[in-house]
């Protein structure tokens, strides 16, 4: 899928004149039964089933609606499930791009609000607020904010529980299989059409639980119900994916190499993953598991590579040597017309946070450490390139790196960052604090 690029210079994108809030829209039933009916052919081959428990008492009433995020499909699947109930879906913003005219009108129809992703968005409570309490309709929210990129849980919002408390009405969790297995994120939009698809939709707290347990109690109840693993569910269902492609990208998640150390030097293709500094080489066999050609398995579950990776960058940043420094392609996102492409640059991202400078050097943006529990990191956005986005809700900056930089680093190390900063395991500098 892609979007609308135009090339412009620096400061006219930044005199254009910003969107306008709109509230969300109630979809009526002929929206709902249109979508409803497209997802029929959207989802043909898919062997699609799911399971719904406790979901008829709560046909009548608004609800939250969580739902893990995999793939293009998950959209698909909420609508499946949950016809003929009538909610809004919390978009990102840049979903919106190129929407003019009647396609924004449609978006918006169909019940979509945008919001920036990893952004504190103040407006994006008031227009939940106002789709469940005046409009008196659900509300089917992505909490991750982002596809997975391991197969397990891109970080949640730590405010969760408060938010719950606030809007006061009962939740319901979709949790997907196979969605990721069949169209990985890192894969490059291959899909492996093998793979079945299904979706189990429970009441995760009735409103009577939201009003008496504490906001931990809550809090702790999103983390056990986005405890999934993909890759796990793989290959105790024994489902084998048999695709010669099956490895491609997979460098993208599993760029350290665990054998010698070196980061930027893995490779993802056909059926295996290699380092190119050591020689070492890996299979990753149709149930998901990867094994050595030669010599010691370290990671054959690939989201505890991924776990390791993550533990090394953590020990990196309490050690003072985190860097990431590289040469970007600078886009912008200032309104829903087209993301600007406004020049080169070079971003930073260090224990001080990120720095962006560019266009000449009329472009100086910092983020602090402590601004954002995460990062929006995505690979192949919209078939431009791997991207990092940073900004707040006046712009966006989408920063594609000219080298071999891997993004997922960085949304680790901005994780991680956080929670050291965060918890003091780190000292506050003046500049790091929000």
């Amino acid at each position: 899928m892609k979007t609308s690029v135009k090339h412009m210079d620096y400061d006219k994108v930044m005199s254009l004149p910003r969107y306008k809030h709109k509230n969300p829209k109630k979809p009526n039933i002929f929206w709902r039964s249109l979508i409803r009916l497209l997802t029929v052919f959207g989802m043909m081959g898919t062997k699609f089933k799911y399971e719904a428990e406790g979901l008829d008492e709560l046909k009548n009433e608004p609800c939250l609606i969580l739902m893990n995020h995999s793939c293009f499909l998950d959209m698909q699947i909420a609508h499946r499930i949950l016809f003929p109930k009538h909610f809004c879906i919390v978009c990102t913003s840049d979903a919106f791009v190129g929407m003019g005219g009647f396609m924004g009108w449609l978006m918006r129809a169909i019940g979509c609000f945008p919001t920036q992703k990893f952004v504190t968005d103040l407006g994006l409570i008031s227009d939940m607020t106002y789709a469940l309490k005046t409009l008196k309709t659900s509300i089917l929210m992505y909490p991750e904010a982002s596809y997975s990129f391991d197969g397990t849980c891109t970080a949640l919002p730590r405010k969760m529980g408060v938010l719950l408390k606030k809007f006061d009405v009962p939740v319901i969790m979709i949790e997907t299989f196979g969605a990721f297995s069949r169209n990985p994120l890192y894969n490059e939009l291959q899909v492996r059409k093998s793979v079945p698809v299904s979706a189990k939709a429970r009441c995760l707290f009735t409103r009577e639980q939201v009003r008496t347990l504490s906001v931990k109690e809550l809090s702790d109840g999103l983390d056990e119900a986005f405890g999934f693993d993909h890759f796990k569910w793989q290959a105790e269902q024994g489902i084998e994916i048999n695709d010669d492609f099956r490895a491609d990208g997979l460098e993208r998640i599993l760029y350290k190499c665990p054998h010698c150390g070196a980061e930027g030097h893995m490779e993802g293709r056909g059926i295996h993953l290699s380092c190119g500094k050591c020689g070492k080489k890996y299979e990753l066999t149709p149930i998901g598991k990867l094994k050595a050609l030669e010599g010691e398995t370290e990671f054959p579950h690939i989201p505890d590579w991924f776990r390791w990776e993550r533990e090394q960058v953590r020990q990196e940043i309490m050690d003072g040597t985190y860097l990431l420094d590289t040469d970007v392609q600078i886009g912008m996102l200032v309104d829903f017309q087209h993301i600007y492409m406004v020049g080169e640059g070079h971003l930073v991202h260090d224990l001080n946070g990120f720095t962006l400078t560019g266009c000449d050097g009329r472009l100086n943006y910092t983020q602090k450490p402590l601004s954002c529990y995460g990062l929006y990191a995505d690979y192949y956005w919209y078939e431009i390139a791997d991207t990092i986005c940073i900004g707040n809700n006046e712009h966006l900056y989408y920063c594609f790196p000219k080298t071999a930089t891997p993004v997922a680093k960085a949304r680790l190390a901005t994780e991680e960052m956080y929670k050291l900063y965060k918890s003091r395991k780190l000292p506050i500098k003046t500049e790091a604090t929000v």
